[in-house]
């Protein structure tokens, strides 16, 4: 049986399985959106993403892989869109022993999210890259259930939550997705995390790597490399009156 046929397979035993479930959205210090299908969960928080899929081997292959594929469905065939979760846009790991926990590292990343699931018939959670699928969820009724954790959400951001007051080097930028990303050197390690970065708001702790290249030689103006606590990269560089930082594929010019 090809590649095509187990996909199809697994998309309609998926389908069949999640008929009679329903998104419901409970409030309180952690409002959160969710539904209960089967042998799987989704569960929407306000900054993050868990899934139980149906067994805790398939937990452990999607953090193994680093990777999950959101795939957003019009309807119960028709893929219109797909967002590709991966160490470099997000942080995978297995929580309360068994779900996924996905947090975003972009507010932005995880807004498109939530506007697609709102949006469409279903989404189909798979393998990254490829058409074997942990499972499809029904999205009826998730637009409300979504409407209520934005508002619950952006309820208790007004009532206290900021973006901390920058203490390092800040930068600006990135292109399509736009990030501040600001990153200061501890005067009091916290063992080997010995640096500490912020993006949009969101600290992780990270370590330096002044000899990030190895034996090659390293490009111009590199000065350091923050490796952060969930697998992200950080490559600070300075040459003459520039400054600049490398994070995936964009660059963030300095900006205080």
């Amino acid at each position: 049986m090809n590649s095509k046929s187990i996909a199809t397979t697994t998309l309609l035993l998926a389908v069949a399985s999640s008929a009679s479930a329903e998104w419901s959205f409970s409030s309180g210090s952690n409002p959160n959106a969710f539904i209960q299908t089967g042998n799987m969960t989704l569960e929407l928080q306000c900054d993050r993403i868990r899934f139980a899929p149906a067994g805790y081997e398939d937990s452990q292959d999607i953090v193994d892989k680093q990777g999950l594929s959101i795939r957003f469905l019009k309807n119960g065939a028709t893929e219109v869109g797909a967002f590709q979760v991966g160490a470099d846009n997000a942080a995978l790991q297995i929580v309360d022993n068994y779900p996924v926990e996905i947090n975003f590292n972009s507010q932005q990343d995880y807004d498109f999210v939530l506007d697609q699931l709102a949006a469409n018939a279903s989404v189909n959670l798979s393998m990254i890259d490829q058409d074997v699928s942990y499972g499809i969820i029904d999205l009826q009724g998730s637009s409300a259930a979504i409407r209520s954790l934005r508002s619950a959400c952006d309820t208790d951001a007004s009532d206290g939550a900021s973006y901390e007051v920058p203490e390092g080097i800040v930068y600006c930028g990135g292109g399509a997705i736009k990030r501040q990303i600001e990153y200061v050197i501890l005067d009091n390690p916290d063992g080997e995390w010995d640096a500490r970065v912020t993006v949009n708001g969101d600290s992780i702790r990270a370590m330096t790597a002044y000899s990030y290249f190895g034996n090659s030689k390293p490009p111009a103006g590199f000065v350091v490399a923050l490796l952060g606590e969930d697998r992200s990269e950080f490559l600070i560089f300075s040459e003459g009156s520039a400054n600049w930082l490398e994070y995936g594929d964009y660059r963030y010019d300095k900006c205080n």
